[in-house]
């Protein structure tokens, strides 16, 4: 290990701290339980002593696949501070996605949710060789209870484990657009580095009362420390519904919240959107994928300047820009559109296929540099050179920056649909359509076309009580061809009930495509 003299603390220090900070203050309320940071403190502990009692200590790679339950948070800080590197398999996966997962991060401890994932650890056991730790939370017949097995220990205090901020913390599993899942590696340090940046820019209310309606194994986790930090406590959905949502916050007058934009879409369609009473709300933080300009002015109308975006991506997260409540200004409804500024502590520019800065006001792809990116992809050598080329790492968002300084991601570079030679980004199409009155929800994909290459096509889901026809289809088109020209103009138009999404709420257009370029050559 290097000197550690100029070391900043990592998140197991940082998670250390916060749980000793407070004591018989409520930490986390999950159906109608509570829990005191004490509790969650001695939890913790417990867990330690159970994951070490079995051999799992630095370096020891562990998969976690639960519902939302308190012992995720716990389990969280405890392989955390054991120093194991850790691993989220997404509740939703099929036994596939997660076996593949398990045996290319060659992972030997699966810890799961006994009542809800009994069968999958089971079918997960054979299909990966390298388990050898099996631990439910509760009773099972598969493997053992950890939690019976947390028990049997005494609570004691906390301690940082021996860890170079550089060892890796986490693999987190991406999907991207083609091919098999890759998985992120990420150091101590980019963790805690993220978790500074939160806390420099990200606008906590001071009485935090932050209602979690995500999986707590995937993005809720990166509020752990903030909300520890400042003496909040967590208000933990064990399922996302538009009433559950609304009665969450009515009922604890939650002042902070996190949703992805279909999750918002779904909050603003339902009939309480109007008769709710929100007023406790003080900052709505959204992001993991685009928003709709048009829902997101509609969303401001109803609520006011509560929102604010944060980007940033699995490669180097969630904090490379931020637009802040007040930069959600209605007299600049342009800037609707943008995902705001680039954070100063991260070096970020837009370059060309030569790692050239393009000429101010075009568009180039998004690359940044910083304590932020990722070690590389996991056994994936070409693919990570590729990702990390000129020293920069290369997002795959196309972007163009305006004179205040506000970014505007275009679109993915993959997703870019090349439609008689002209270059199509599905994004600026989707922005023009979302603001159709009868929109709820868009995704632009390219089709194989026999003349065109790739023909325009809008997937839709329309709002409650509107029927699709022929005058709406041929409006769509006659807004995209105004706003856009006839290139971008969709030459089809299908009404679907959903939009498949990935595991963090974007939408899937690796799936969408699928269905339209089944049999194909190719899928571009």
């Amino acid at each position: 290990m290097a000197d550690p003299i100029h070391d900043a603390p990592i998140m197991s220090d940082l998670l250390i701290e916060g749980l000793n900070r407070y004591n018989d203050e409520p930490c986390m309320y999950l159906g109608g339980d509570v829990k005191t940071y004490k509790q969650v403190r001695e939890m913790t502990s417990q867990l330690v002593q159970a994951l070490q009692s079995r051999g799992i200590e630095k370096g020891e790679r562990v998969a976690v696949v639960s519902g939302n339950r308190p012992e995720v948070l716990a389990n969280i800080a405890a392989m955390q501070i054991a120093g194991c590197v850790g691993t989220s398999l997404h509740p939703l996966g099929s036994l596939e996605d997660h076996a593949y997962v398990l045996n290319d991060a060659s992972i030997t401890t699966l810890i799961f949710d006994s009542s809800l994932f009994q069968q999958r650890a089971e079918e997960l056991k054979e299909k990966v060789p390298g388990l050898k730790n099996l631990l439910g939370f509760g009773p099972t017949d598969v493997g053992e209870d950890y939690l019976a097995l947390a028990e049997s220990f005494e609570p004691k205090d906390l301690e940082r484990p021996d860890i170079d901020p550089d060892d890796i913390s986490s693999f987190t599993y991406t999907g991207g657009t083609t091919g098999k899942p890759k998985g992120v590696m990420q150091n101590y340090r980019c963790a805690s580095y993220m978790t500074m940046i939160q806390m420099l820019e990200w606008e906590f209310p001071d009485e935090l009362r932050m209602l979690i309606a995500t999986p707590l194994s995937h993005a809720a986790a990166a509020f752990f420390i903030p909300v520890l930090q400042k003496g909040g406590a967590f208000y933990v959905m064990q399922g996302f519904s538009p009433d559950g949502f609304f009665d969450m916050v009515e009922e604890h007058k939650i002042t902070a919240t996190m949703l992805v934009p279909v999750m918002l879409y779904y909050v603003l369609d339902h009939p309480r959107a109007s008769t709710a009473d929100l007023s406790s709300l003080e900052t709505v933080f959204y992001g993991a994928s685009p928003i709709s300009p048009a829902r997101l002015k509609e969303a401001i109308e109803k609520w006011g300047q509560i929102f604010y975006q944060f980007f940033g991506q699995s490669e180097a997260p969630m904090v490379l820009t931020n637009m802040r409540k007040s930069e959600h200004d209605l007299s600049k409804p342009e800037r609707l559109a943008s995902c705001g500024r680039p954070t100063p502590w991260m070096k970020l520019a837009l370059l060309d296929d030569n790692n050239q800065e393009v000429p101010k006001g075009e568009a180039g792809e998004i690359c940044v540099r910083g304590p932020l990116v990722m070690q590389g992809y996991l056994n994936k050598p070409e693919q990570t050179e590729e990702a990390l080329a000129g020293g920069w790492l290369h997002t795959g968002d196309v972007g163009k920056l305006d004179d205040d300084g506000f970014l505007y991601i275009v679109d993915r570079k993959k997703d870019m649909i090349v439609s008689g030679g002209f270059n199509v980004f599905p994004r600026e199409a989707e922005d023009v359509i979302s603001a159709n009155e009868s929109v709820a929800q868009v995704a632009v994909i390219g089709v194989p076309d026999e003349k065109w290459g790739e023909a325009v096509k809008a997937v839709v889901v329309l709002k409650p009580g509107v029927e699709a026809n022929d005058a709406l289809v041929e409006q769509i088109t006659n807004q995209v061809k105004d706003a856009k020209g006839s290139v971008y103009a969709p030459k089809s138009i299908d009404f679907v009930d959903m939009i498949p999404s990935t595991p963090v709420g974007k939408p899937d257009k690796k799936v969408l495509r699928a269905q339209y370029w089944e049999g194909q050559g190719r899928q571009v």
